[in-house]
């Protein structure tokens, strides 16, 4: 009796099938990146540039030691409330004389509402961190300092053109910036004392 052979596997169309689940797997799942400060930094102050004087009540400092607390104006403070406080010295909606000055500047996309000039403050968050810092209370400090901004943002285009900021054209976004700059200033890592 003669042995039968048993047929071979026609494997020419695995390569094709494994590249088609490679190509899903990849498309589908997410990769973790690393998370990042989406700013961008200013030019390089020229070295003949005469620096400013900014008065005191115009600063609004935030400093986190290596123990990570937050401290704002002297006081520790949880950074949950850092936002809040960043708005209030920025808008400084009251006119308090212990808040930043402000100044008219006429602004093209606001003269109907503000022909005279809108009130912009002159307010500079003066952000210091210890080289002991951890990254993560760094990133949560930044983000809320951020957020304060983009919410004084969203509410000035609510208020001006019945929209959100993410839904306003390219030149009512540069008269929004204009109105309410980014007013971080941030120092070189250093030790910052009261470690506790």
């Amino acid at each position: 009796m003669a042995k039968r052979k048993t047929p071979g596997l026609n494997t020419s169309s695995m390569s094709d099938i494994s590249f088609l689940l490679l190509t899903f797997f990849l498309m589908t799942s997410s990769i973790n990146t690393d998370m990042g400060i989406a700013r961008r930094l200013p030019p390089p102050v020229p070295e003949n540039t005469e620096i400013p004087d900014v008065r005191e009540r115009n600063i609004f400092v935030v400093m986190i030691n290596s123990k990570d607390k937050v401290l704002f104006n002297g006081e520790v403070g949880d950074v949950s409330l850092l936002k809040d406080r960043a708005k209030e010295f920025l808008g400084n909606p009251n006119d308090d004389p212990n808040l930043p000055e402000k100044e008219n500047v006429v602004i093209d996309g606001l003269k109907k509402h503000y022909p005279n000039g809108y009130p912009v403050s002159k307010g500079v968050i003066s952000l210091r961190n210890d080289r002991g810092t951890s990254y993560d209370i760094y990133f949560r400090v930044q983000n809320e300092l951020a957020a304060a901004i983009n919410e004084m943002r969203n509410e000035l285009s609510n208020a001006e053109f019945s929209k959100g900021y993410a839904d306003i054209t390219e030149q009512q976004r540069e008269a929004i910036d204009a109105a309410i700059p980014i007013a971080i200033s941030e120092a070189e890592p250093t030790k910052i004392g009261g470690n506790n």
